[in-house]
């Protein structure tokens, strides 16, 4: 990634741990209801896998580094 959109990224954070006063709780209840809108409106959401530390080969690590 670009400097410019890591950059991006770290304003787009922390403007929005300001809005929830960088409380965590009230960041991800935000996260959960904007969940709930999408879900509601037809979108899917693909849940975390339980077990991350199990998944070695996970299709971003095959896409990132087949060209290798």
């Amino acid at each position: 990634m670009t400097d410019d959109i890591m950059m991006e990224v770290h304003a787009i954070k922390d403007a929005m741990g300001a809005e929830h006063g960088y409380h965590f709780d009230a960041f991800f209840k935000e996260i959960q209801r904007g969940e709930a809108k999408l879900k509601a409106a037809g979108f899917q959401i693909v849940p975390p896998p339980e077990h991350p530390a199990d998944l070695s080969t996970t299709a971003l690590q095959r896409m990132r580094f087949a060209r290798r």
